[in-house]
């Protein structure tokens, strides 16, 4: 396993983690772990068995037991499975995002997913996305990124990501929410959000999706990127 490569790459919510983890694995032919989402699916199923998420002993237990599964369709973004189920669209809302940032505060979750995560290491590669890939969950990663975009930036790109699938909401209130979560998110006793020592810093305000996917390439040796 330790010769299977990884890039990570973590950052705050809304700073292009996923379509650029997305687009780099898809250059590079590797495998993509999606780790919000697993925490977004939890939420999801918490919701669905009505438990509170107050109560982190069902909650540990729903992180253990729930199947979720990435599948991909050919020129689709990947699909998410929660127990069987297409929770795709239901982990992209606003409240699964809330639910996911106060269950990922719950130590006892994160230490069930823990080994979820790592299983996601299969050859030829894996390109790892989140908030603590490159510092708790995948330490040993030889290649990390740290993705960053003012708060304005990313509450602007969520508006209209939501705005595209028809949802209404008002931009000072993503704003909001972002301010709070990125607060809460690096205020965290367990796993904070925070660059790994060894991470590149790249800041995607203002800088075309193409550039910061090419940027994130560069950091690979040549005999990584050509396959």
């Amino acid at each position: 396993m330790t010769d299977i490569p990884i890039l990570t790459i973590d950052g705050p919510s809304g700073a292009g983690k996923g379509t650029i983890s997305r687009a780099v694995a898809q250059r590079l032919g590797w495998h993509y772990l999606d780790s919000g989402a697993l925490y977004r699916a939890i939420g999801v199923a918490a919701g669905w068995a009505d438990e509170d998420l107050a109560d982190h002993v069902a909650l540990m237990r729903l992180a253990f037991n729930t199947r979720i599964q990435f599948v991909t369709d050919a020129g689709h973004e990947p699909r998410v499975l929660v127990d069987g189920v297409d929770a795709t669209h239901e982990l992209r809302t606003e409240t699964a995002g809330a639910a996911a940032s106060a269950i990922a505060a719950i130590p006892e979750v994160r230490a069930a997913l823990f080994e979820k995560q790592r299983s996601f290491r299969q050859p030829p590669g894996l390109v790892a996305d989140g908030r603590d890939m490159g510092t708790v969950v995948f330490p040993e990663a030889p290649y990390k990124v740290f993705l960053t975009a003012s708060a304005e930036e990313r509450a602007e790109r969520r508006h209209n990501q939501l705005k595209q699938k028809g949802l209404e909401v008002t931009l000072d209130g993503l704003l909001r929410e972002i301010l709070a979560r990125d607060a809460r998110d690096a205020q965290r006793a367990v796993a904070p959000l925070k660059p790994a020592p060894d991470a590149v810093l790249v800041d995607t305000t203002g800088v075309p999706i193409d550039a910061v996917v090419e940027r994130v390439l560069s950091l690979l040796p040549e005999s990584l990127r050509a396959h």
